[in-house]
C-alpha cells in the first residue's frame, strides 16, 4: 500500500483499507490538479471529481485545500524517504558520498516527474502546514534515515549539519529548474561539488 501522510495532517486517519485506498486517491487527484491548473485555482470540489469520490469524502479528511496540500506534501516526504532507503541498500556503510548522491538524486528526480511536486514539494513552494519549517522536516528525517548508515550518532550536531545541507540543495535546485525546465546541468553539478566540500570537512 502506498504511504499514507502523517495522522496530524489528518481530520481523521483511514483506519481500513478501502479508506487508505480513497485517501490515496485524493492525495493523486490533487497531485495532478496541481500540475494542471496551480494552487490557487485548486478547489475540493475539482479534487472530488477527479478522484471520483463525493465532496463529503474530501472533507472527511481535510478541512481545506490547504491541509490537503500539505498531506500531499507530506506523502512526497514519505516516498522520497522510501527512495533514498532504496538506492542505500547497495551502498557502502559509511560512505557519505553514495549517501549524498542518493538525497540528491532522488530529490531531482521527484523534481522532474512526480505530479505536484514542483508546486508543493516537501511544503516548500506553497506556505503550508503550521508545524516545523519544511527543511527542517525534511533534514530531521535524513538525519534518522542516514545516521545509522554512516554510524554517527542523530545528535543536534548531524541535525545542524543536515540542515545546513539541505537549505542550500534547496536553493541551488530551485535555481537550475528556474534556469531549465529540468534542471540546468551545470547548476545541479555545482551543488554536487558544494555539498561534498562542506559535508567532507563535517563528515570525513
Amino acid at each position: 500500500m502506498k504511504p499514507v501522510p502523517h495522522a496530524t495532517s489528518l481530520r481523521r486517519a483511514p483506519v481500513q483499507r478501502r479508506s487508505a485506498e480513497r485517501l490515496t486517491r485524493i492525495l493523486d487527484a490533487c497531485a495532478d490538479l496541481l500540475d494542471e491548473v496551480g494552487y490557487d485555482a485548486l478547489s475540493t470540489r475539482a479534487v472530488a471529481q477527479r478522484a471520483g469520490v463525493p465532496i463529503g469524502s474530501v472533507y472527511r479528511f481535510f478541512g481545506n485545500k490547504r491541509q490537503m496540500a500539505d498531506a500531499l506534501a507530506q506523502r512526497n516526504l514519505e516516498r522520497y524517504a522510501e527512495r533514498v532507503t532504496e538506492r542505500l541498500r547497495d551502498a557502502r556503510r559509511g560512505d557519505w558520498r553514495a549517501a549524498t548522491d542518493a538525497v540528491l538524486d532522488e530529490y531531482l528526480a521527484m523534481k522532474r516527474t512526480a505530479p505536484g511536486f514542483s508546486l508543493v514539494d516537501f511544503g516548500n513552494q506553497i506556505p503550508i502546514g503550521s508545524r516545523a519549517e519544511p527543511n527542517h522536516r525534511v533534514a530531521d528525517r535524513l538525519t534518522d534515515l542516514l545516521s545509522d548508515h554512516l554510524g554517527r550518532t542523530p545528535d543536534e550536531d548531524l541535525r545542524r549539519t543536515f540542515l545546513i545541507a539541505v537549505e542550500t540543495a534547496d536553493t541551488l535546485v530551485h535555481l537550475a529548474f528556474r534556469m531549465a525546465p529540468e534542471g540546468d546541468p551545470k547548476i545541479i553539478e555545482e551543488a554536487r561539488e558544494l555539498l561534498r566540500a562542506y559535508l567532507a570537512r563535517v563528515l570525513d
